[in-house]
């Protein structure tokens, strides 16, 4: 997109509260580590921040933590809708947190490949055991919403946040040459 930026890694609190709601959850826990870099950096430049959750039946699915974890999760979303939400935050003086909401299908998954596709360590480290950009894109029957978000940053969304900031990036107007340094 453009952006100048930095990661820098953010070590937050990222268990659910009780009761909490998928949408208030991932925008807390965005908003969590955009405070967290600004806190530990002393940033005076502006902080992004996501965090994504694959939730099925209300309930979120983290990552992984076994094959037998991830062979869980991946036959509870086998053929069924679920729903992947992502907080984005930024804050630079103020804070601005997002939620977007995409419904995603999956088509029955049989034992076996649930197997292949842990061998392959693609699940091991997602929400939800799966990466729609790679091989778990197989899974995919059907998407209603953002592609872009169900892979981890919902594009549109974080470019519009960007331009509320003021942001450099490819397609702002007079753009400078993505010179603006953004923290993620």
């Amino acid at each position: 997109m453009g952006v100048s930026y930095h990661v820098i890694a953010a070590h937050v609190d990222e268990r659910a509260t009780p009761d909490e709601k998928p949408s208030v959850y991932v925008q807390r826990i965005a908003l969590d580590k955009a405070e967290a870099v600004i806190a530990s950096q002393a940033r005076s430049t502006p902080v992004l921040a996501a965090d994504t959750a694959v939730v099925v039946d209300e309930c979120i699915l983290g990552k992984p933590a076994s094959m037998e974890d991830a062979s869980s999760m991946l036959k509870r979303l086998s053929g069924c809708w679920h729903e992947v939400y992502t907080g984005v935050a930024i804050v630079h003086r103020k804070a601005t947190v997002i939620c977007v909401r995409t419904r995603v299908k999956f088509r029955p998954i049989v034992e076996h490949e649930i197997a292949v596709y842990w061998a392959s360590g693609e699940p091991q480290d997602k929400a939800g055991g799966y990466a729609i950009q790679g091989l778990g894109g197989a899974f995919v029957e059907r998407i209603d919403g953002s592609y872009s978000n169900v892979v981890g940053l919902p594009l549109s969304e974080t470019l519009s946040l960007l331009d509320d900031y003021g942001v450099a990036h490819v397609f702002a107007l007079g753009a400078r040459a993505a010179g603006s340094t953004s923290e993620a």
